[in-house]
């Protein structure tokens, strides 16, 4: 019976080391594990400018890596004020009208427009690259307009709200990032 008594006292230490043994183990898998989600997070290491390369906001004075060239030969750098807003802002025009009839009506809506952004030249490239889409969902915006709408200075302002949203959906769809801070009216006919 002795003998039996030793051989349970052997078995147990090794029974007791194993566990821990297991025990650290999962412990440092666990950390580990932990330690990588941090990580890939954004919540620990790396400069914090990790995530998706969207577009940046572009400062007064500041260069924009990715400027959309305007064509002309002779354009001179833009001087900038020292008030408003600390970004500056880049416009693009829509080169062809658009002419839609009006929700529950007779009548038609032409409009001239262009929209900017004080975000880098991707945005514009991408409303560049993306207009037929664009036209087509600016289209079901202006189809969607009361006629009351049009002859209402709060209506226009609404209008005026929507049809960007409009465009940066596409540019979400297309590029995954809008980008477009603003619609302007540049011709606004009723008929």
């Amino acid at each position: 019976m002795a003998k039996d008594a030793d051989k349970a006292d052997d078995e147990k230490p090794k029974g007791g080391m194993m566990k821990m043994l297991i025990g650290g183990v999962a412990m440092v898998a666990v950390g580990a594990g932990g330690a990588y989600g941090a990580v890939a997070a954004g919540l620990i290491g790396g400069s914090g400018e990790g995530g998706p390369d969207v577009p940046k906001l572009v400062r007064k004075g500041d260069s924009d890596p990715y400027a959309v060239s305007s064509g002309k030969k002779d354009d001179a750098p833009p001087v900038y004020g020292d008030g408003g807003s600390e970004y500056r802002t880049a416009y693009y025009s829509f080169s062809e009208s658009y002419t839609s009839n009006l929700s529950d009506s007779p009548a038609l809506l032409q409009v001239e427009l262009a929209v900017s952004t004080q975000r880098d030249g991707r945005v514009l490239g991408w409303v560049k690259n993306h207009e037929l889409a664009i036209r087509s969902a600016i289209l079901v915006q202006l189809a969607a307009t009361p006629e009351t709408d049009v002859f209402d200075p709060e209506g226009r302002k609404r209008l005026n709200t929507r049809l960007p949203s409009a465009i940066n959906a596409v540019l979400e769809e297309n590029e995954g990032f809008g980008g477009i801070d603003a619609g302007h009216f540049k011709g606004f006919l009723v008929q």
